[in-house]
């Protein structure tokens, strides 16, 4: 009994290990629940981990030893979900209407919109990301405005004062948003803050505030804030999205599509 007692909190470690290593971050009340153990027992599941040199204890729960900073590669991402990304993006565009402006922000699934709106027409669109920027080179019915600012290498995106500056010089009808997180409680959140400044600007600058994230988004907490849920208008998803969750996001008057 005592075997099958100790085999029963090893498999129970190596969930939330992995819950920890997906999520970022997570807390002892909501590993409680979810396991149906008292806080008392996972408090000694994460010193356990902690031990381990698997993850970092902090007030309240734990957290990954790679932090909430942590941004896999471009390349890297552009692979995860990309049937998902590519969905989400068709969706997208059956909101934008002929003669719109547009502000596309910096990530894999925004990429997949500026590939998608070819054949749109009349349109203008503020990016603050290269390569969304190169995609839409050749249309010759859309109007590409490049917002200046700082360049981060890895991402090809600009950001800083210039790029904020710029984007609140603008009133667009439509802000397609990209973000590391979003949970119900910390709303939408980012792995680096000079790019959560320059989403905070397109969310302040756009009629409609529209983010595009795939379900694996969902339940993450990142290092900086960009907002609350409530800056939100409409949040573009797929299917694997949990249900709590969409009910959730429903209950705050956030419009939800699934791709």
């Amino acid at each position: 009994m005592k075997k099958e007692t100790k085999i029963i909190a090893q498999e129970r470690r190596r969930k939330i290990f992995e819950i920890i290593e997906s999520s970022g971050i997570a807390s002892v009340r909501d590993l409680a629940q979810r396991f149906a153990v008292s806080s008392i027992t996972v408090v000694r599941d994460l010193q356990e981990l902690e031990e381990q040199g698997l993850i970092r204890r902090v007030h309240g729960g734990a957290i990954s030893l790679r932090g909430a900073s942590y941004e896999p590669p471009f390349s890297a991402r552009e692979t995860e979900h990309a049937e998902e990304k590519r969905r989400i993006a068709a969706r997208a565009v059956e909101l934008v209407n002929d003669g719109e402006s547009l502000i596309l922000d910096v990530g894999t699934t925004t990429l997949e919109i500026a590939r998608a709106l070819k054949g749109k027409r009349n349109l203008t669109v503020l990016v603050t990301n290269l390569r969304a920027a190169l995609e839409l080179a050749n249309q010759s019915a859309i109007q590409v405005i490049v917002v200046g600012g700082k360049l981060r290498p890895s991402e090809l995106s600009l950001v800083g004062h210039l790029a904020e500056r710029t984007l609140r010089s603008f009133q667009v009808d439509k802000a397609f948003i990209a973000v590391g997180g979003i949970t119900i409680e910390h709303g939408l959140t980012e792995f680096n803050f000079e790019e959560a400044g320059t989403k905070q600007a397109m969310l302040e600058r756009a009629r409609r505030r529209i983010v595009v994230a795939d379900h694996s988004k969902f339940g993450k907490v990142m290092l900086t804030t960009v907002a609350p849920l409530s800056a939100v208008d409409t949040i573009i998803t797929d299917s694997g999205l949990d249900r709590e969750t969409l009910a959730r996001l429903r209950e705050l008057g956030i419009e939800v599509i699934l791709a």
